[in-house]
């Protein structure tokens, strides 16, 4: 509150109030300063007590305004300024008089106006509105400025308008315009015969092209999506895809042993065969042969139907296996390999030869005086898939490991010794004399027989001679069935049993399993002797000579000779 106070009633502030309105600002009338204060009362309400004040002037001096502008009242200072020359007093009732001190006033308006006044506090507290960082002082009401707009270290970009051609429907500029550095390049020559008809005709054209080329763009993208779709309907629900007939050409396959539905179909269609796996699966499934393929090569035709090859396969036509039968020998299978390996004669010979030790042998079957091929009595009877480019040391191991599988099945290690033998060499030696002698199951225990007892000791009837034409066609390489008594008896070969007794170095031949049954179950009806009487597939058994005498005759009596 001002010293002006307010009356009893309702009036608003007083007009002369500095605070009165906005009056105190925008630089207007100032009252001026008196030297001192009449006797009127301060607050105008008539009361007494304040005596020693003259009229209605203003007591207040320019410390109480804020400062404007650099401005002086005429050099006009307070300093050791009193009212009226003399120390007032203030009488105000019930208080008793107290003396008025005009030191204090002249303190506070020692100053200029305008100047910055003095810290009250001694420099104890900095300046607040002083600093770079404060904020700024108070300003008067008509002064007041909007506050700044906040700012920010980035700009926010307004979208690019859309100003292509296609979008705007306007006139693009022309493509084939050269920049202007490009044309001062080439002398300022400016390219010819564009008009302004022809470039809006080019203009419209382009817009044409774009057309063109967003249609084409959704239609490649509905065909896509159809063409995958469809793909995806197949896959899930169509036939498998498949040739269609018996195809053509030739090409063999290699179907290894174990092999399922899928393997096979595998195999076929990376040869070229069928078109599909599970084409030829379905096709498979739906014979009733079907899952009896067996493992071997064959040969087929290339883009069969599914249904033609699962066919094919199970046909004998197509087995193109190399199948060695019981009782061949080896030459026998070397000459062959050559020929389905369209290899140089002899070179699958010289390789069993030279790597006889490394193709899988057995330790009993190593290290054989006079044998002359010590891989005979090894390959195995039996359906082998070769094929063109396999090396002939391959197929050979093949044979010989199959050879120890069947060997191993029967303990032959064993069973030799309880049959009188040294060892399973011996075993299957013998194995293979019953193989090229016998001609049936019967014929082959009978023959087997016939070999112990002539093995014995106690043979007084051949002296322990085998007496074998067989073992002289093996080492002459023949198969004769009539050998002349001068021919073999002037031949002392090993393999020779008419010159020596006891059985061969070695096999003469490859034993199939019937023949190594024979041997390890040999008959006891004491069978000594045996003719083929029709010199090819029936042969008869005696006892004694006298009774082998008689089947020569028969034998003759038949013309076999």
């Amino acid at each position: 509150m001002t010293e002006y106070g307010r009356g009893p009633g309702s009036e608003p502030w007083h007009p002369a109030d500095p605070l009165y309105g906005d009056q105190g600002w925008e630089g207007q009338q100032q009252y001026p300063q008196q030297a001192q204060y009449g006797h009127q009362d301060p607050y105008g309400q008539g009361h007494g007590g304040h005596g020693g004040h003259g009229g209605q002037e203003q007591g207040y001096d320019a410390q109480y305004q804020q400062p404007q502008a650099p401005q002086q009242y005429n050099d006009q200072q307070y300093v050791d300024q009193t009212y009226g020359g003399q120390a007032q007093e203030y009488d105000t009732p019930g208080y008793p008089a107290q003396q008025y001190d005009a030191s204090w006033e002249s303190s506070q308006a020692a100053m200029s106006y305008g100047t910055t006044p003095a810290d009250p506090y001694g420099g104890q507290n900095p300046d607040l509105y002083g600093t770079p960082e404060a904020y700024p002082p108070p300003q008067p009401p008509g002064r007041r400025q909007e506050p700044p707009e906040p700012v920010t270290d980035w700009e926010a970009e307004e979208p690019e308008e859309e100003r292509h051609p296609f979008f705007t429907g306007e006139d693009g500029p022309e493509d084939d315009e050269e920049p202007a550095g490009n044309r001062s390049s080439r002398g300022g020559r400016d390219r010819r015969g564009k008009g302004k008809g022809r470039g809006g005709k080019g203009r419209k054209s382009k817009n044409g092209v774009a057309c063109l080329v967003v249609a084409l763009v959704l239609v490649g993208g509905v065909g896509g999506i159809g063409y995958f779709g469809y793909q995806f309907w197949q896959g899930q629900f169509g036939d498998a895809p498949d040739y269609a007939g018996s195809g053509s050409g030739s090409v063999q396959v290699e179907i290894p042993r174990g092999a399922l539905g899928y393997d096979i179909g595998n195999i076929l269609k990376k040869a070229g065969v069928v078109k599909s796996v599970d084409a030829f699966v379905s096709a498979q499934q739906k014979n009733p042969k079907g899952r009896s393929i067996q493992a071997g090569v064959y040969t087929l035709k290339k883009e069969m139907s599914a249904e033609s090859a699962v066919s094919l396969l199970l046909s004998p036509a197509s087995q193109a296996n190399f199948v060695i039968p019981e009782g061949k020998r080896n030459a026998w299978v070397y000459d062959q390999l050559d020929k389905r390996l369209d290899l140089e004669a002899g070179t699958t010979k010289d390789i069993a030869k030279a790597k006889a030790n490394d193709l899988g042998l057995p330790d009993w079957a190593k290290n054989h005086e006079n044998v002359k091929d010590p891989l005979e009595g090894f390959l195995f009877p039996a359906s082998y898939p070769v094929a063109k480019g396999n090396k002939p040391e391959d197929v050979l191991r093949k044979m010989v490991g199959r050879a120890n599988q069947e060997y191993g099945k029967l303990d032959l290690e064993a069973k030799s010794r309880q049959l009188g033998l040294k060892g399973p060499w011996e075993l299957v030696t013998v194995a293979s004399l019953v193989q090229a002698e016998g001609k049936t199951h019967d014929d082959f225990t009978k023959m087997a027989e016939v070999i112990y007892n002539r093995l014995s000791p106690e043979n007084t009837e051949t002296n322990r001679l085998l007496q074998f034409d067989s073992s002289y066609n093996y080492l002459m390489g023949q198969s004769k069935i009539k050998i002349g008594r001068d021919e073999i008896n002037s031949n002392p070969d090993p393999y020779n049993t008419y010159k020596q007794t006891g059985l061969t170095p070695g096999p003469i031949g490859n034993p199939g399993a019937e023949a190594l049954v024979a041997a390890l179950n040999p008959t006891k009806e004491g069978w000594m002797y045996f003719v083929a009487t029709d010199g090819m597939s029936k042969t008869e058994f005696a006892r004694t000579l006298a009774d082998h005498d008689k089947l020569v005759e028969k034998f003759n009596a038949s013309g076999s000779n």
